[in-house]
């Protein structure tokens, strides 16, 4: 089996010997050589993780195939302390919906089925040097290109269809900024640091969305604490920070915006 055939549920199959075999396999294809490799518990099963240093950043190995990504809100069942946290939120002038599964529904992308090619993705995000327009064509003058929506998703996520890529909840006593040991300062299940800081914006390929955080807007504007977490779920592309990004006054703003370059295979 080569890589272009290698999915998600293929990759967990595999013992250790076989994931090194392929990481190896991955890295002879940009001239690097495995740095890392480790296994974690993902979704009650073996995860593996492979790290490749290039140029002084390290990229890790995304499996690619048929996936499904996004957020199916109206499935999705609130605990009572979410709906009360988001209440108090709307009450406050927050909130673009009355009812939390609504404005969930209006930020998040919808469920769907994608498929998407393996790749080498960096570990964390570059800042940005340049204004996002310039940003593809500084990338591939190294060999690199902007992830696109699905692929950040399915790399921030790795499988799991929950709000948040380590479950469906977050502390709703503390903002993730004042939160130094929660969930979001764990690298992810592919081993990236990805969706931990709402400060950190990043973008892909696709100028409608930004993903990972919304420039701390929620956190400063006082939005309460689960829309103070929201802009770290998987599947939230902040459309309103989008607009101004890439919009006539965000273009000379792009101090706390970051790329996260992809490495193809």
């Amino acid at each position: 089996m080569s890589l272009a055939d290698l999915t998600l549920d293929r990759w967990r199959s595999f013992d250790p010997s076989s994931a090194r075999r392929f990481a190896r396999e991955a890295a002879r294809l940009v001239d690097e050589r495995v740095s890392a490799v480790d296994t974690v518990e993902h979704l009650g099963a073996p995860l593996h993780r492979v790290r490749v240093k290039r140029d002084g950043r390290e990229f890790v190995l995304i499996p690619g195939g048929p996936v499904t990504l996004g957020f199916d809100a109206g499935a999705w069942r609130p605990t009572p302390g979410q709906v009360a946290d988001y209440a108090e939120s709307v009450e406050q002038g927050f909130g673009h919906e009355s009812d939390l599964r609504a404005h969930l529904a209006r930020v998040l992308s919808p469920r769907r089925d994608v498929t998407l090619p393996t790749v080498l993705m960096a570990v964390d995000g570059e800042p940005l040097s340049e204004p996002p327009a310039a940003v593809p064509a500084a990338l591939a003058a190294r060999g690199l290109r902007m992830p696109g929506p699905d692929e950040w998703e399915h790399a921030c996520g790795a499988g799991a269809g929950t709000l948040f890529r380590w479950g469906d909840e977050c502390p709703l006593d503390r903002d993730p900024y004042e939160d130094g040991t929660g969930p979001h300062r764990s690298p992810s299940a592919f081993g990236l640091r990805i969706a931990h800081d709402t400060y950190d914006t990043e973008l892909t390929s696709d100028p409608t969305a930004v993903h990972g955080g919304d420039g701390g807007e929620s956190v400063c504007g006082g939005y309460g604490y689960l829309l103070a977490w929201l802009p770290l779920a998987t599947a939230h592309r902040n459309p309103t920070t989008a607009e101004f990004v890439y919009g006539p006054d965000g273009e000379d703003l792009f101090e706390g915006l970051s790329v996260r370059p992809v490495l193809p295979l």
